[in-house]
């Protein structure tokens, strides 16, 4: 029997976990990078490794996507990947500390512990949306993308007060006890969120049995021939890299072009910021309605979002080149609630379509998914920053470097839209069971197109 979908207690339970992912993951990211480069005086490439080595491990998240559909249950992959990201957390810490007395064994303990967070991040954080997309239903799906990401969030808020808070006065050792207790709290809070909340599930059939049975290079061979999934993994990674490609620019932009100091360049991230949950909200609510009932509407939000990012994103280039007296505040607004917006649409899309194509494929075809955004968030800051450089070197001046580098996030936006279009929900459907072969063969529902 199918259980019945999750009610919005059930995904705010599911987005416990998300708060616990985040509250980890912006120690490792944020606090530690601080730690190294303004305690420990260290270069500023060591924790931007580190990261790399985070996100560069992600690629395997089709492995872990493969290992829950093969199980049958995501349960024990959500339980496991965060038990494999604090116990990482707290290792990222201890090597932190060391580094003030053994740098060498410091960097070795800490690459080892990245290397374990990104590995938790992926097996947690896919398996989850695989859980959700099974489990909620589909009026609700724009919704539960904007809940676990805004509890998301909240992890990184409360975790970043309170022990931003608990850290000082400063030293190695009150670092590891703050990082610690964080990581054994956020354990303790996904095992509780999570637990019961998938029920047992029932003996499969036979073929579909002898179908999880199938490799896990075959199974991924299999997803990537589905030409929905293929193109919505080209469409997550360009829209991505877009994302995420001005993140370490848009300060620097701000005190260069229009003279922000550091604490106004920072308030004007709190104002991007606060527009990403306008946007976030703006788009789970009116994808509770008629407006957000089908893929092909979360679609139809996926276009408008990009469109509109690419929109904001060339009110920066004009910004650019207008300078001071350029209302910079309000186009950064409209670039947060855009990519609020674009953001919801595209994980409520990546929900929907996890069921469509090949049964018990969800995992990976998630996980796919998910590669594909780890490594466009890997990439793009570092593209955004190198860009900005080579721009500047090319045509002379800062104000030229950083139009051209919004003018090209802007334009990949709207490739991203075209992207977008390009992908149609529901083109593959089941066709037949052949049980002499124990798997689910699949027809193109619009042949020849």
């Amino acid at each position: 029997m199918t259980p019945a979908p999750l009610g919005f207690l059930g995904i705010v339970r599911l987005g416990l976990v998300q708060t616990a992912l985040g509250a980890i993951v912006v120690l490792t990211t944020s606090t530690l990078n601080r730690v190294m480069v303004v305690e420990f005086a260290l270069p500023a490439m060591l924790p931007g490794a580190l990261v790399a080595i985070h996100y560069a491990v992600q690629v395997l998240r089709p492995r872990w996507g493969y290992g829950s559909d093969t199980g049958g249950r995501q349960t024990p992959w959500i339980i496991g990947g965060m038990a494999t990201l604090a116990a990482s957390g707290a290792l990222a810490a201890v090597g932190t500390a060391l580094l003030g007395t053994s740098p060498l064994a410091g960097i070795a303990v800490t690459a080892l512990a990245f290397l374990g967070i990104g590995i938790g991040v992926g097996a947690a954080g896919t398996s989850l949306l695989v859980l959700l997309a099974k489990r909620v239903h589909p009026e609700r799906r724009a919704a539960a993308a904007t809940i676990v990401w805004v509890m998301m969030i909240v992890g990184f808020i409360v975790t970043a007060g309170g022990a931003g808070h608990l850290l000082d006065p400063f030293s190695p050792s009150r670092l590891v006890v703050v990082a610690s207790s964080v990581s054994a709290i956020a354990i303790v809070l996904s095992t509780v969120a999570v637990w019961g909340i998938e029920g047992s599930a029932p003996p499969a059939p036979a073929a579909v049995d002898e179908g999880r049975k199938t490799a896990f290079r075959e199974a991924l061979a299999q997803v990537w021939a589905e030409p929905e999934a293929r193109r919505f993994s080209v469409f997550v990674f360009v829209s991505m890299l877009a994302y995420s490609a001005q993140d370490l620019i848009l300060e620097p932009f701000a005190g260069t072009v229009f003279g922000f100091s550091p604490g106004d360049s920072t308030k004007l991230s709190g104002v991007q910021h606060s527009g990403v949950l306008i946007g976030m909200v703006t788009v789970g609510i009116a994808g509770t309605g008629r407006f957000g009932r089908t893929l092909a509407s979360m679609r139809g939000w996926c276009i408008g979002g990009c469109i509109a990012s690419a929109v904001a994103l060339s009110s920066l280039a004009l910004g650019s080149l207008a300078g001071p007296g350029w209302p910079l505040r309000a186009c950064v607004f409209m670039l947060g609630v855009t990519n609020g917006a674009y953001a919801v649409a595209a994980i409520g899309s990546m929900m929907g379509l996890a069921s469509e194509g090949r049964e018990h494929r969800e995992g990976v075809r998630m996980g796919l998914w998910g590669a594909a955004q780890a490594i466009s968030f890997g990439l793009g800051g570092f593209a955004g920053t190198l860009a900005s450089d080579v721009a500047r070197a090319l045509l002379g001046s800062p104000v030229s470097a950083y139009a051209t580098v919004f003018a090209l996030e802007a334009a990949l936006f709207l490739v991203s839209a075209v992207l977008a279009a390009r992908v149609h929900p529901g083109r593959i459907r089941e066709d037949t069971i052949d049980l002499s072969q124990g798997d689910v063969v699949y027809a193109p529902a619009e042949a020849g197109r």
